[in-house]
């Protein structure tokens, strides 16, 4: 069957991995120049299970009113006249319950640590160089009720064989003694020693390498305008998707499935045709800093709950990302949040790093209002979902990959999730919807 995957960032790219194992004629098309040039670029570069904790929970609005016109709020809310930014909001606020909480954690978890398996599969047939580190991931806190309210969504994932172990202040800085001059000021950890880090990039672009190898055809600098419909109801399908090219020549490029991995830019593409995907641009930071002390360098990658940033060691730098801003589709660096991170960041290891000269970037994640992604069928009959990982785009990839390809062609994935116009193999009523609204959208 011939396919062509929107978008080559993780999600598409292991997209495309997948189906061409599976047998498959693939296309994958991007707007930019190369893989991995936009959500994908520079994150915080974690493979988090662990942080599978939907930012929809009962804590989350009252964290977004005290944030309300602070520039360098790790959470920061721009009040827009867009209808997207006021549904997506309220649909939210509706998933912020401690049962949709739960629920949630379930469905990231499931998908998340079935990625993580997956990848480690990857690394096993492939070599790949991406900086990969498997020391675990430790979560601090440096405020006491945060961390005592962490402790029930641990206790969650642990039921779910998430291994989130909670740590005295002592025994976090054991672990990682960069965290030495911070001691007094952290009030309890957790961590998961499954967890992994490792250069998204890195890892992406050599993946689309090794994909080209086996025959996969990757049309760069090719920008999706439409996809084309026939007939209606049970019997619509996609026939073709309208691009410009490398050229700037239209083309209608024809296909037997069609699978939507454009992250963001997957909601303008799919409106026009009633596909109604609850998905939000969060503007997510990073900066990258050349480590100058590698001994005072953290080894173990970080999750700084206080600040909304996690720390990943990419060889001889030092990435740090988070924050997030609700503001569009802008990519514009702000220049108060770029210091932000760079302050905490001396904050936390003063001589590790060169702070003078940083790398600083924006990248656009997909946010749904529950953090659970659109993964599965759509009312087309050809046409697929895999967008709408938010912030842990890097932890599901290659699972939502593997699992695509699977439903693609025509098989139960292994994983127990609520796919996207799917009925899950254990609870025949768990089918995916992101909005409460009662009614599946896609």
């Amino acid at each position: 069957m011939k396919v062509i995957v929107l978008g080559s960032g993780i999600i598409g790219t292991a997209s495309a991995w997948f189906l061409n194992k599976a047998g498959h004629d693939v296309t994958v098309i991007d707007r930019q120049a190369g893989a991995a040039l936009e959500t994908s670029f520079a994150n915080g570069c974690q493979i988090s299970v662990s942080h599978a904790t939907p930012w929809a929970n009962k804590t989350a609005p009252m964290t977004i009113l005290k944030s309300l016109g602070k520039e360098d709020a790790p959470l920061l809310y721009r009040f827009r006249a867009e209808w997207l930014q006021w549904k997506w909001g309220m649909n939210f606020l509706r998933e912020c319950t401690p049962a949709r909480t739960v629920h949630n954690i379930h469905q990231i978890v499931a998908i998340a640590e079935y990625s993580r398996q997956t990848l480690q599969a990857v690394r096993a047939e492939v070599d790949i160089d991406y900086d990969c580190l498997t020391r675990g991931i430790l979560h601090f806190y440096t405020n006491q009720k945060d961390f005592d309210e962490s402790l029930a969504s641990a206790a969650v994932m642990r039921d779910l064989g998430c291994p989130r172990v909670p740590m005295t202040a002592d025994e976090a800085v054991k672990l990682e003694p960069a965290l030495a001059q911070m001691r007094g000021q952290i009030v309890g950890a957790d961590f998961t020693e499954t967890d992994e880090s490792g250069d998204i990039y890195k890892f992406t672009t050599a993946l689309a390498s090794k994909a080209q190898e086996r025959g996969v055809n990757f049309q760069f600098n090719t920008t999706v305008t439409r996809l084309i419909t026939e007939g209606s109801g049970a019997s619509a399908r996609i026939t073709a998707v309208e691009v410009i090219d490398a050229k700037g020549f239209h083309q209608t490029l024809h296909a037997d499935a069609f699978v939507m991995a454009m992250g963001s830019f997957s909601v303008p593409i799919l409106k026009p045709l009633d596909i109604d995907l609850m998905i939000y641009p969060g503007k997510g930071y990073s900066a990258t800093y050349p480590i100058l002390n590698p001994e005072l360098a953290p080894t173990v990658s970080l999750i700084d709950d206080g600040y909304k940033l996690v720390l990943s060691r990419l060889g001889d730098k030092l990435r740090v990302a988070g924050t997030c801003e609700f503001n569009g589709y802008t990519r514009e660096l702000n220049a108060t949040r770029c210091a932000a991170i760079t302050r905490r960041t001396r904050e936390l290891f003063p001589d590790a790093c060169d702070y003078e000269s940083p790398a600083y970037w924006a990248g656009l994640r997909p946010l749904t209002p529950s953090n659970v992604p659109y993964i599965g069928k759509t009312k087309f009959s050809n046409l697929f979902l895999n967008t709408g990982h938010g912030s842990l785009g890097w932890t599901m990839g290659c699972g939502s990959g593997r699992a695509i390809a699977d439903i693609i062609s025509g098989l139960q994935p292994e994983v127990d999730f609520a796919f996207t116009g799917m009925t899950s193999r254990k609870n025949s009523d768990a089918t995916f919807m992101p909005i409460s609204s009662g009614k599946h959208t896609v």
